[in-house]
């Protein structure tokens, strides 16, 4: 949805969970003509269409700071290398452009190896590349870092690029300081660093994306169930509710359950952004919603078309139940920071490959194709 709403199409898409698929063909409905349910490792590179640029976000399991930290090697975080077996087994039709998309705990999975790994890996196929650290939160009322890294070809450059040497990338928004540091400790890396403009600022709050005029948006809590949640508040968090449910005014925050020494706490967020949503493969993941004013308090799960709000896409189509909903928009990339990447650096990007390519007088990329 984001590289559409900046002039690319589609020619083919692959992922393993047919939960996914079915949420997939529910709103794009020519999906049967280019998406493909198989694992990646088991993907032949010649049922791949050439393009202009390649995507792939792949499991976070493996490199969260949630999960066992197992990194590329692990179950899942391993798909990585299906991609990567899959651009080098195109040979002479490898995407010019490559766009990977992963949580912040890649850049230090394993003390960083796994992400220098995953880069020289790309630079091996030919690719020069960058990364870029984006959070939601500029975006969208969720706050949702993600580690982006881009990749070109780079025989399609007009010269190698260096590490800047005035190091204003220090200064950017989308390069925080410890992805800064990497760069400059990484020499080693064909990187290829490019300049990018501030971040956006947010323009919505949590109450903006939320259905709480009618009763149609999801069962509040019975008041047992309301108040066992809150018993689970540490007295700080529950400070917070307290000074909520005072206020002669409705306010909202959202809430997950965590544990912290063995024991489950609820943890409450009242800042107008929600937390990151996660996929419901245990209770702890699923987002809660608190309305809280005029000495009340009301509780529930946020519902499927809040959380497409949340990830940018309000008018996605749902015709799923709720963990599915949830399993598929917590793996998700927020619609408009990749619509934000592709305005501001893929597109621009492409211009110039195509333009030393025009000088050259060798092959053009289209620039709608993906």
């Amino acid at each position: 949805m984001g590289l559409e709403l900046a002039g690319w199409s589609i020619s083919f898409a692959n992922d393993i969970a047919p939960e996914k698929m079915k949420m997939y063909y529910d709103h794009f409905h020519d999906a049967e003509k280019h998406f493909l349910l198989c694992d990646i490792h088991q993907l032949d590179a010649l049922k791949v269409p050439s393009a202009t640029l390649a995507t792939a976000s792949f499991p976070c399991n493996d490199l969260s700071l949630a999960g066992a930290r197992a990194g590329l090697q692990g179950k899942n975080s391993s798909a990585f290398w299906g991609f990567i077996n899959v651009i080098r087994n195109m040979e002479k039709r490898r995407p010019p452009i490559v766009l990977l998309e992963n949580v912040s705990g890649f850049l230090t999975s394993h003390k960083g190896t796994d992400f220098e790994k995953a880069l020289l890996a790309l630079t091996n196929l030919g690719y020069s590349v960058d990364a870029l650290m984006i959070d939601a939160s500029y975006f969208v009322p969720q706050s949702r870092v993600r580690l982006f890294v881009v990749g070109v070809q780079r025989d399609l450059l007009n010269s190698k690029s260096k590490i800047m040497e005035t190091l204003s990338f220090y200064e950017e928004d989308a390069r925080p300081k410890a992805l800064a540091k990497f760069i400059l400790m990484h020499p080693n890396i064909d990187w290829n660093i490019r300049n990018l403009p501030k971040l956006p600022r947010l323009e919505k709050t949590l109450d903006s994306i939320l259905d709480v005029s009618t009763k149609s948006n999801g069962e509040w809590w019975s008041k047992e169930r309301a108040d066992y949640l809150i018993s689970q508040m540490h007295p700080l968090h529950k400070e917070k509710l307290e000074k909520m449910i005072g206020n002669q005014r409705w306010s909202y925050a959202t809430a997950f359950r965590r544990v912290r020494n063995g024991k489950t706490f609820a943890e409450i967020r009242n800042d107008g952004i929600a937390g990151c949503l996660r996929t419901p493969r245990g209770g702890s993941a699923r987002q809660i919603l608190i309305k809280a004013g005029y000495g009340n308090v009301l509780i529930r799960l946020l519902s499927p078309r809040e959380c497409a709000r949340l990830m940018g896409a309000d008018n996605y189509t749902i015709e799923v139940n709720l963990n599915q909903a949830l399993f598929g928009f917590g793996d998700a990339v927020v619609v408009p920071v990749i619509k934000w990447i592709a305005e501001n650096y893929i597109n621009p990007l492409l211009k110039e490959v195509n333009e030393n390519a025009f000088l050259h007088g060798e092959q053009l990329y289209g620039s709608t194709r993906k």
